[in-house]
């Protein structure tokens, strides 16, 4: 099976030795459009990526704030950015991988075999001391041919149910899942069952993922066994995307909720849990 990560130093060799396709993928909640700080510094060669524009579709707000794309506007634009069928891809941001691993999920689950998230992001490929570039990348487009389903999602009503016989992690900050605070969305909690795992606790001090064995712990902790179904969500099927890639290192086969709370909290008919998880 392909790597899901690759270190730094991995990406500066891998493109010594042949053509790699980076994506740049600069977003964050209080700062989403990230094409200044692209064109600032990112790792040569890589192509911006525009969240929200590219990698999720504009739908209504019941369905949540990043809808997923269609596989014929997701090709599209990945054609835009250079790629080409058996190109080796790797994705990047300056969040941890936590907006990147967004565009991992999108196009591992479109059947792109060789998808890597950059483990510590730009961060750590500073600390490494590799050069960065400056300025807008304009790639030749590509030829890749997509396709689609190759990781499970769940949707409004299967994260309902998905408690009764599964495990429903909450990706966001505890504060959030708690309900004491709600930035963006309509309503505070979360879903009734879900059991509280912010992603960022999948991270060491150091902004790279935790050992596998490190991380089964963590799951296994909250819940999580090998016998018994596993999904995520987050606010809008972002941050979820990284508790899945989290959830893939330890072993396990979780499944998306890509509405996330945007979509379940802009549905009034559906009950919202607040405080924090039952003992």
């Amino acid at each position: 099976m392909t790597p899901i990560l690759i270190a730094p130093a991995e990406l500066a060799a891998l493109q010594a030795e042949r053509p790699v396709r980076v994506l740049d993928v600069r977003w964050r909640l209080d700062r989403p459009d990230g094409r200044a700080d692209h064109r600032a510094g990112h790792v040569p060669g890589a192509v911006y990526v525009d969240l929200d524009g590219e990698l999720a579709r504009h739908g209504r707000p019941d369905e949540g704030r990043h809808p997923l794309p269609s596989r014929e506007s997701l090709q599209a634009a990945a054609r835009r950015w250079g790629i080409r069928d058996g190109d080796t891809v790797v994705v990047a941001d300056d969040l941890q991988g936590l907006s990147a691993a967004r565009a991992w999920w999108l196009l591992r689950a479109a059947r792109l075999p060789d998808v890597r998230l950059l483990d510590g992001g730009l961060a750590a490929w500073r600390e490494a001391g590799l050069p960065l570039e400056t300025g807008d990348v304009a790639p030749e487009p590509g030829d890749v041919d997509l396709g689609s389903g190759a990781l499970p999602v769940i949707d409004l009503d299967g994260a309902a149910a998905f408690p009764e016989h599964g495990v429903l992690l909450d990706a966001r900050a505890p504060e959030r899942y708690r309900g004491d605070v709600e930035p963006i969305d309509p309503r505070a909690g979360h879903v009734p069952g879900a059991v509280s795992a912010p992603t960022t606790g999948n991270l060491g001090a150091d902004g790279r993922f935790l050992p596998p064995d490190a991380l089964r712990e963590r799951f296994a902790a909250l819940g999580v066994r090998d016998d018994a179904p596993v999904a995520a969500y987050c606010g809008s099927g972002v941050t979820a995307a990284h508790e899945v890639v989290a959830l893939m290192l330890a072993g396990f086969s979780p499944a998306l909720y890509p509405g996330s709370w945007s979509e379940w909290s802009n549905h009034p008919d559906r009950p919202v849990a607040t405080g924090p998880a039952l003992a």
